[in-house]
């Protein structure tokens, strides 16, 4: 018999699904073969600014600052977050201080927003197909989800009001990622953002505004972000993070919302884990100090560029005949839909002996509506190897039959 059935396990516990995301990075390190890997979203280990960060470290973290490896306070460090600050002034996410609060990565900022605003039973819409990870939190709060789905400009916001009106009822939360949406690429546009922000008054309802590649844009024109469009307004809460701008292993982020909500964000906080790692904290202060994002950025973008684009010329070249995809502006991602049907889940496995991984489209929709597609991150792969990976994913297709 198993153990868990014999423990008196939380009735939460149904709900808590896990990320198929997050297990592939155990299931590709026990791969002994060479394989091309599209499938976690993390920057490339040689586009992580090591050289920049082993500089900052040694002044960030020296003798002279021993109290960097002490708790720091709940809400952050004051030395990162009056320097975040700083380096936001003349962007779309321009922020005062009594706003903030540091998160231990942008997974923590979404575990507090869904803490403080939903309510076991509480309709929570997400968009269709959605980050995997931001569903679960939902999910792991007992909420009950309602699916909306996304086009070329992002969420379908009349969609969404449709769902509310077949349930019944109104979202008391709206889960977005607005910009180059993870994982289809897509970014909401102007008119939705606004006609978001109108129905989300309406109803009361919070938005939930997780936009952790927004800085990533490397073509097209500038949106304001819903932080911006909202300005102030305490329904929306903004979730951001340094692990696709700077490095994921720092594990550092943040929360933007109205300051009325920061002690109740602190004492959640509280609970969790104290503070966040202030080692961490330091290092990205001392980042941001020495100028080094704006740098970074710049590099970054032009490299996703041409990644982005090598991404589409390898499947024009071996998909053209099978498949569609989108064509994002920036971000990481590239969502793949299969014309005609391909069970993108039965192809994992051959896909994988082949010496290529990938997400099956059905891990971003918690009713598995997506078994035609995948999503293929690009920033983690160079241009020659990303052509590589693409023509073994086509030999997989045709493998499978």
């Amino acid at each position: 018999m198993s153990t868990t059935a014999t423990l008196p396990l939380a009735d939460r516990t149904q709900s808590l699904v896990g990320s198929v995301i997050d297990s592939s990075t155990s299931l590709l390190a026990a791969q002994k073969h060479d394989i091309v890997r599209f499938a976690m979203g993390s920057p490339a280990a040689e586009a992580i600014p090591t050289e920049a960060l082993a500089e900052v470290a040694g002044s960030a973290l020296g003798v002279d600052r021993a109290d960097s490896f002490d708790y720091a306070s709940t809400e952050g460090d004051m030395g990162l977050r009056t320097a975040l600050v700083e380096a936001l002034e003349g962007t779309s996410d321009a922020t005062a201080l009594e706003r903030v609060t540091i998160t231990s990565g942008g997974m923590q900022g979404l575990d507090l927003a869904c803490k403080l605003f939903v309510d076991p039973g509480d309709l929570v819409s997400v968009e269709s197909p959605t980050y995997t990870n931001g569903s679960a939190t939902a999910l792991s709060y007992q909420a009950e989800l309602l699916e909306v789905p996304v086009d070329a400009e992002g969420m379908v916001v009349d969609a969404l009001v449709e769902g509310a009106e077949r349930a019944g009822r109104k979202p008391t939360a709206i889960y977005t990622v607005p910009t180059f949406q993870n994982p289809s690429g897509s970014s909401l546009s102007l008119p939705r953002r606004e006609q978001l922000l109108e129905v989300a008054r309406q109803w009361g309802a919070v938005v939930i505004d997780d936009d952790p590649y927004g800085l990533l844009r490397f073509a097209g024109q500038d949106v304001p972000s819903l932080h911006e469009l909202a300005a102030g307004d305490p329904l929306v809460s903004s979730v951001r993070t340094f692990s696709k701008i700077i490095a994921p292993g720092l594990r550092v982020g943040w929360i933007d919302c109205d300051p009325s909500l920061q002690q109740l964000l602190i004492n959640a906080k509280q609970a969790m884990d104290t503070c966040t790692n202030l080692p961490a904290q330091r290092l990205v202060e001392g980042f941001l100090r020495g100028g080094h994002l704006t740098e970074h950025l710049v590099a970054s973008r032009s490299a996703y560029r041409e990644r982005k684009e090598a991404m589409h010329d390898a499947l024009t070249e071996h998909f053209g005949d099978i498949a569609r995809w989108t064509d994002p502006e920036g971000g990481l991602f590239v969502w793949v839909t299969f014309e005609p049907a391909v069970d993108t889940e039965a192809l994992f496995e051959v896909a994988l002996a082949e010496g290529v991984a990938y997400i099956p489209g059905n891990a971003f929709s918690p009713s598995r509506r997506f078994p035609d597609a995948l999503r293929l991150c690009y920033a983690s792969t160079p241009p020659a190897r990303i052509h590589e990976g693409v023509a073994r994913l086509r030999a997989a297709v045709d493998r499978l039959g």
